[in-house]
């Protein structure tokens, strides 16, 4: 089958692909992002981390499938974890998942649940710390998510704890799942693996954080908000009263304080970086590219307050290029990397608030 024949939108004509391009393929139909960063890893990590963020991403496709309810939610989502632990049972859930999928879901997403059995099998290559390290991960975020996908989030959370746990559900377990698969590749970086698992759940935090700050505005089209009320409590905005019209000097400043809170969990995941190994720069890249668009991100949202579409914040493509050639000039120095994210990220900081991200760093 030539190139031209194979499409993310045709499940049959990918049955051929080897497990590698496979993969790249449907990383590329369901996350830009990742299919970017992921092939910077060592060849030794980069089928294990592209097969995991697959599962969380069939993970996501059921809590987000709209055409399902929360008993249905719950259900495929138990049994995908056992699915994950044994391999067993693919093909049967994947012709029951598959047909339940609305139209509101992407063509790529339908394409990963058709090809679950494909992803399963892949899973089932590596080595059982590997397998284990991916399966308590899938675990994590199936029995989390449904919990707060339950919740009336017209309003939002109601405390940063809340905004915590959520971020641990959906970012912060596949932090310690990644700590745990970079602690199996070496043994040089297992010698930090306590560090790094409290690191890694901070880390992700930074970046979900992130994009919850950058989607504010798409999700209160759709009747949701994920900040936490408490933190607007303080500067008397009201979050039931949040619209895309919103104008407000006292939700501003809330978001100020949010925007201070994600600077220091990605302050930790920059020390989570500097704790590899300087000349593993395929990993070092990987962190940096994300931690360096997130940075820009939140700089985009701290200087347009008054954003009301995410596209009004979202990083250029110049933006990107440039995030990755300074990463690539840098990553083997300590030294550099901190300069660079303290002139980067310093005015991302209130100075009026205080905020310990290193309590909510490991569950």
């Amino acid at each position: 089958m030539n190139g031209s024949q194979i499409s993310i939108n045709n499940p049959k004509s990918l049955i051929n692909l080897t497990d590698a391009e496979l993969q790249a393929i449907l990383l590329e139909g369901v996350s830009r992002t990742f299919a970017l960063t992921i092939p910077q890893l060592p060849e030794a990590l980069h089928p294990a981390v592209a097969n995991a963020y697959l599962l969380c991403r069939i993970v996501d496709t059921i809590e987000d499938e709209v055409s399902l309810n929360a008993e249905q939610k719950k259900y495929f989502c138990t049994t995908f974890i056992d699915i994950v632990n044994t391999g067993k049972n693919t093909q049967p859930f994947a012709e029951e998942l598959a047909p339940l999928l609305s139209k509101q879901t992407i063509p790529a997403e339908h394409t990963l649940i058709h090809l679950i059995p494909r992803v399963i099998e892949i899973t089932h290559t590596f080595d059982q710390a590997q397998i284990d390290a991916l399966a308590s991960c899938v675990e994590t975020m199936a029995k989390g998510m449904p919990v707060f996908q339950a919740l009336d989030l017209h309003a939002g959370l109601k405390t940063m704890a809340d905004m915590d746990n959520y971020c641990y559900y959906v970012a912060g377990c596949v932090g310690e799942m990644l700590a745990k698969l970079f602690c199996h590749y070496s043994a040089d970086i297992k010698l930090h693996e306590q560090e790094l698992l409290k690191l890694s759940v901070s880390f992700g935090q930074g970046l979900q954080m992130t994009n919850i700050l950058k989607d504010i505005w798409d999700d209160a089209q759709r009747g949701v908000c994920w900040l936490p009320q408490d933190i607007f409590t303080e500067t008397g905005f009201d979050l039931k009263d949040l619209t895309p019209e919103t104008d407000d000097e006292n939700f501003r400043k809330g978001l100020e304080h949010l925007i201070s809170i994600a600077q220091e969990h990605l302050h930790n995941a920059l020390r989570y970086t500097q704790l590899l190994p300087s000349h593993e720069t395929g990993i070092r890249n990987f962190c940096l590219w994300a931690l360096g668009m997130a940075v820009l991100t939140l700089k985009n949202i701290k200087n347009n307050l008054n954003f009301n579409d995410s596209n009004q914040v979202k990083i250029t493509r110049k933006d990107v290029k440039k995030t990755i050639f300074i990463c690539k000039a840098t990553a083997r120095s300590n030294m550099l990397l901190s300069l660079i994210f303290n002139m980067t990220s310093s005015r991302l900081k209130s100075p009026d608030w205080k905020y310990d991200a290193d309590k909510t760093a490991k569950k």
